[in-house]
């Protein structure tokens, strides 16, 4: 059966591939940075190959009505339109013969021949740029795209990362990932579950059915703090349409739905440390502790810059502490304006830090747009959550690297303690914003003023 798929995905990808450049599909985080790239060409090959595909597919054709025969064999239903495409592949909705709804990814012609093609051109066009900006280095594009894009090619590779991350955040009640129906898929189509719902940044879709905005941001916020810093295997497409959300009108939960597993960063023990201990700084505003570990990420003497960079603050904010004030108009201004003045310092950064870094700072500027669409962003929650769990994740590594019973149990009492102190300062928050917060604060002041 599967063999019946991928001998019809061509076919299919062509005759629909026109969706791919229409505003209504086309989606601008597609152009990334491991996406610039295949961007340059893949365009001008689907386009080509539609208009040559499409024409040679007349309606009423033997070829025509084989491809019908082979979608009726398969599926009860098939939706010509595409839900969503991209420049690697694209998504219709269909029903099995079984009755069962599903989402079949299937990817365009030719793209796995010409990704090759792709990364030489880019690879040219980089040299040539370097040649005219000797200050510019890019070339890590190039090294980015050689290592991900044979991997995004491969949807089977995409189904396992959909299985691990759903069996390494099964805690989260919250959290929905499709099924893989592998008895259906190939490398180059992936039959899954069929999930919808809104974005997670649409707003005014949450609020339309009742879905708590706070409880979304604050539960994404949990989702990729467990990724980052505990389990080191991190999603790193969270654009709008890849992830939804949705609430169950039985139960009335709301679920964060996530889509797209085709591009993991695997985070080595070493720099995830080192990374949980400089967001532990950061939090605790330790400009000590900031350069030293900002320094051991590759950062040298440009450490201020790249804590800019992974808050999105000012260094005045930085050194203030990032959790004491929201995102100002103003301060956003000047990382806006700052982004242009120090671009040469931000390629030469780039160029230096661990590999591993670059697509976790796209992860991190795709996750800002989203608090900052839902009104969100700097809130104490999330760092509250991203401070558990480095504690969690540097207690856990300080008790495997121990061989003393009597050092482990120090560890583990020490975790508890600072877990319980985060519970604590939460319980504190969620009281001075809440009205029965407000009633003891009343009564306690009055309480005050009658004994003196």
């Amino acid at each position: 059966m599967a063999l019946r798929a991928l001998k019809f995905a061509s076919l299919t990808a062509a005759a629909s591939g026109i969706y791919l450049y229409g505003n209504k599909f086309l989606d601008p985080n597609d152009f990334g940075v491991v996406r610039v790239g295949r961007a340059i060409a893949t365009t001008a090959v689907i386009t080509y190959d539609y208009l040559t595909s499409l024409r040679s597919v007349p309606y009423g054709s033997e070829e025509y009505e084989f491809l019908k025969s082979q979608i009726k064999e398969l599926f009860l239903s098939f939706e010509d339109t595409p839900l969503g495409a991209a420049s690697l592949a694209q998504v219709h909705k269909a029903v099995l013969q079984d009755g069962r709804t599903v989402a079949v990814k299937i990817q365009h012609p030719k793209v796995q021949a010409q990704s090759s093609k792709d990364i030489l051109l880019m690879e040219v066009l980089l040299l040539v740029v370097k040649q005219i900006f000797p200050d510019f280095e890019f070339m890590w594009l190039v090294e980015e795209a050689k290592k991900n894009l044979p991997l995004e090619l491969d949807f089977l590779n995409e189904g396992r990362n959909a299985e691990r991350v759903a069996h390494m955040l099964k805690n989260f009640d919250f959290l929905k990932v499709p099924r893989i129906y592998w008895e259906l898929s190939t490398r180059r189509v992936l039959l899954m579950e069929f999930m919808e719902g809104g974005q997670v940044n649409d707003r005014a879709y949450m609020e339309r059915n009742g879905i708590n905005v706070n409880e979304i941001s604050r539960n994404l916020g949990k989702l990729y703090s467990e990724m980052i810093f505990v389990n080191g295997f991190v999603h790193c497409d969270p654009h709008p349409g890849n992830v939804l959300v949705k609430k169950c009108p039985a139960s009335g939960k709301a679920y964060i739905i996530l889509l797209d597993h085709g591009l993991y960063q695997v985070l080595s023990e070493s720099f995830r440390m080192d990374y949980c201990r400089l967001w532990q700084a950061l939090i605790k505003a330790d400009m000590k502790r900031v350069q030293k570990y900002s320094r051991r990420l590759g950062a040298g003497d440009l450490y201020p810059l790249f804590a800019c960079m992974l808050t999105a603050r000012s260094w005045e904010s930085v050194n203030r502490g990032i959790g004491q004030s929201p995102v100002s108009a103003s301060e956003d201004m000047e990382i806006r304006s700052n982004a242009a003045a120090y671009l040469p310092q931000i390629t030469q950064l780039l160029n230096n830090v661990p590999r591993q870094m670059l697509l976790l700072l796209k992860t991190n500027d795709l996750l800002r747009g989203i608090e900052s669409a839902l009104h969100t962003r700097a809130s104490a929650s999330s760092f509250l959550n991203m401070s558990r769990c480095c504690i969690r994740a540097v207690s856990t590594y300080q008790r495997n690297k121990s061989h003393s019973l009597y050092r482990r149990a120090q560890i583990s009492l020490a975790e508890a303690l600072s877990l319980w102190q985060i519970n604590l300062y939460e319980l504190f928050l969620w009281l001075k914003g809440s009205q029965l917060g407000n009633w003891v604060i009343a009564l306690l002041r009055r309480m005050h003023h009658f004994t003196y």
